[in-house]
C-alpha cells in the first residue's frame, strides 16, 4: 500500500538539528565554539517561528561514541536532552525505529515533530527520512549543530531531494573551526543558501532581540505525542 504524502499548508519549515546539551551546554562533550552567541541566535529563530506559527522538525542524536561528530553515550541522558527553549508547546516525539509510520496531517496537528536518530545523518532514520523527503515546503531553514556533521548531512540530503535549503550560519555551530568552514563552503557550492539571522529575520530582529524570553520549559527529551 502506498502511504499518503505528508501535508503542510504553511510553506516554510524550521529544521532544528540536534540542539542538545552535548553541543550547547558549557559542560557538553563537544560544545560548539561561541555557543552562547549561537544559542542567542537559535532563540531568536525559535521565537520567530512561534510568532509566525511556523512548524519545526527537530532531530536528536542518541548513538554511541564510535560514530563521528557526536561522542555521545546512550547512557548519557543529560547530554542527549534538548535545550529547553527549543521545545514547542504542541509537539510529537518519535523513538528511533525501523518504521515510516506518520500521520499525513502531522504538521497540521503539531507545531513541532521530534525524531530520535541513531546516526548523525537523518536520512538514515526511516521516519525522519520520510518526513524530510515527502514534505513539500518552499523553504527548509536549518539551525543547530554540528555544521561539519548533522547540519551538512541534512542540508545536502535535502538538496539531493530537490528541496530549497537555507542555513542560518550564525544559528549553527561547529566544534572544529576548519571542518566547519569547509562544510559551509561545500554547502554553498552545492546550492545551499547561506545567510545570517539578522539579515534573514529583517525588521523582526530588533523585536526578537529585546527580551531574553526562553519559551516554555523543556521536559524530557523523548515523550509521546502531546495534545
Amino acid at each position: 500500500m502506498i502511504m499518503p504524502i505528508i501535508t503542510l499548508r504553511r510553506k516554510r519549515v524550521i529544521v532544528d538539528v540536534d540542539t542538545q546539551r552535548h553541543f550547547f551546554a558549557d559542560s557538553g562533550i563537544v560544545c560548539v565554539r561561541n555557543h552562547r552567541q549561537v544559542l542567542a541566535n537559535i532563540l531568536r529563530v525559535v521565537k520567530w517561528a512561534r510568532l509566525g506559527n511556523i512548524r519545526m522538525i527537530s532531530t536528536v542524536q542518541i548513538f554511541p561514541s564510535e560514530y563521528p561528530y557526536c561522542n555521545s553515550r546512550i547512557t548519557d541522558i543529560e547530554g542527549q536532552k534538548k535545550i529547553n527553549y527549543t521545545f514547542r508547546r504542541r509537539r510529537a516525539s518519535f523513538d528511533a525505529a525501523d518504521s515510516t509510520d506518520l500521520l499525513p496531517e502531522i504538521l497540521e496537528l503539531y507545531e513541532q515533530v521530534i525524531f530520535q536518530k541513531r546516526c548523525f545523518d537523518p536520512f538514515k532514520e526511516p521516519r525522519a527520512d520520510r518526513m524530510l523527503s515527502e514534505l513539500d515546503a518552499d523553504e527548509f531553514i536549518l539551525i543547530g549543530a554540528l555544521r561539519e556533521g548533522a547540519v551538512k548531512a541534512t542540508a545536502l540530503g535535502l538538496l539531493s531531494r530537490h528541496k530549497n535549503v537555507t542555513v542560518l550560519v550564525d544559528a549553527t555551530g561547529s566544534y572544529n573551526k576548519t571542518a566547519g568552514e569547509v562544510a559551509l563552503r561545500v554547502m554553498s557550492e552545492r546550492g545551499v543558501r547561506l545567510i545570517n539571522t539578522h539579515t534573514f529575520l529583517g525588521s523582526s530582529w530588533v523585536q526578537l532581540a529585546k527580551s531574553d524570553w526562553f519559551g516554555q520549559p523543556g521536559l524530557g527529551v523523548f515523550r509521546r505525542a502531546e495534545h
